[in-house]
């Protein structure tokens, strides 16, 4: 009985996780599920980028 206890409760912090990550992606804060990843290539590149190609 305590396994079932602790597997719905794990169930129940990852569905709350998520609900949190969605509703956070929703105000523009992170990139979760729905908008996936941003393409690199397109970012500007920094100082950084630019002393390490020589």
């Amino acid at each position: 009985m305590e396994i079932v206890l602790a597997l719905a409760s794990s169930v129940a912090v990852l569905f709350g996780a998520d609900r949190l990550m969605l509703w956070l992606e929703s105000r523009g804060h992170v990139n979760w599920r729905r908008k996936g990843r941003k393409d690199l290539s397109e970012e500007p590149t920094t100082g950084i980028d630019g002393m390490l190609q020589g």
